[in-house]
């Protein structure tokens, strides 16, 4: 299940990427030949006016074909059509190439603006949780003794116990001076999930919190979830500063990682690629629809932020050439493009098997 929410979660990001090129393109006059959902071998296609609307195999986003857009195109002499992507104006070109990411940023809003007027559960204080709220395992730590014994994310605490000793009052603090004062004890936690109830045995361990390695922890953060619903306009100013707040911190992020990168201090514990994504989407998706859809938000931005750097076959990559273009006033030999991208594909995929490769090592680590 969590894989196919993460193929489905991708496939939607891809596609909403995809259609900002599309209807860009379209209103600039471009010439768009094929309008793909999902990747070929192609299942079916109509034809509407010039463009082919087609549905393939592989549901893993989408694609949409400009003429002349590509490198291989203008080697063949293909772009030869005024409404080529290579004929308009490097204005219209570096439009169509930043209305993928724009279109990220935008429907990543979106989503913010609907999960606050839906109500997004937020971990509170205990003081200003209602009565009866459940303490709820918000996270739960890779590879520790609650992660080993199948202790879900988005479950209620319903009991801890040790021996003889009850824990009384299901909260986060005594929830965790409980753990602390039974650390040499097998601790029997009971918790609920939709209508299902599991008691597991966990001992705790030390290794598993980086900032206090010594601690031992059984392995999950515990809170009380409440939600809170925004009208409208609350709603978009709200979504309007999430927006600008999390572009502003994915930038940082990544920066920080390409700078440590560049010296030789890069550390690929910090990147999570499909698998670990994968998990993240589950993780999200137990706590909730809301939660889903607000990691999903953060995945389109991120997807919004890594397609803007000027790396070759990113799209910011391709808006530094048609930049050089238009200062040079002549075009850049497509060969060349031709070749810079493809090293740019094989560097690209080797990252990700570099990250798949580290996130498969974590999960049996």
């Amino acid at each position: 299940m969590t894989v196919l929410l993460f193929l489905a979660v991708l496939f939607v990001l891809i596609l909403v990427h995809e259609w900002g090129h599309y209807i860009t393109a379209k209103k600039t006059g471009m010439q768009v030949d094929e309008f793909g959902i999902g990747f070929p071998p192609k299942v079916y296609g109509k034809k509407i006016g010039e463009t082919e609307y087609t549905l393939n195999a592989l549901p893993i986003g989408g694609f949409v074909r400009i003429a002349g857009e590509n490198a291989e195109d203008i080697a063949t002499g293909e772009s030869d059509n005024p409404r080529s992507f290579v004929h308009k104006s490097k204005w219209a070109q570096a439009l169509v190439l930043i209305a993928g990411v724009a279109m990220n940023v935008i429907f990543a809003w979106l989503i913010y603006v609907i999960i606050f007027m839906v109500g997004v559960p937020t971990v509170t204080e205990e003081s200003a949780a209602p009565a009866g709220t459940p303490l709820t395992i918000v996270a739960l730590a890779p590879n520790s003794p609650a992660a080993e014994a199948g202790v879900p994310v988005g479950a209620t605490i319903t009991g801890v116990s040790a021996g003889s000793s009850t824990l009384t009052t299901l909260a986060p603090a005594p929830f965790q001076t409980f753990i602390a004062e039974h650390a040499r004890s097998s601790i029997e936690l009971t918790f609920q999930q939709a209508d299902d109830t599991q008691t597991v045995s966990v001992t705790p361990a030390t290794g598993i919190v980086p900032d206090a390695p010594e601690r031992p922890v059984i392995g999950v953060s515990v809170g009380f979830l409440v939600t809170e619903s925004l009208g409208l306009f609350a709603a978009i100013r709200k979504a309007s500063t999430n927006t600008i707040e999390m572009l502003g911190a994915v930038t940082v992020g990544l920066w920080t990682l390409l700078s440590q990168a560049v010296v030789g201090e890069g550390d690929l514990s910090q990147v999570a690629g499909p698998v670990g994504i994968a998990g993240m989407v589950g993780d999200a998706a137990a706590i909730g629809f809301t939660s889903l859809l607000l990691f999903t938000a953060f995945i389109s931005l991120n997807l919004a932020v890594i397609n803007m750097l000027p790396f070759p076959a990113l799209d910011g990559g391709r808006l530094v050439m048609v930049a050089i273009e238009a200062v040079t006033r002549r075009p850049i030999n497509p060969a060349w493009v031709l070749r810079v991208n493809t090293v740019g594909i094989i560097l690209l995929l080797g990252l990700m098997v570099l990250v798949t490769v580290n996130d498969i090592l974590r999960l049996v680590g």
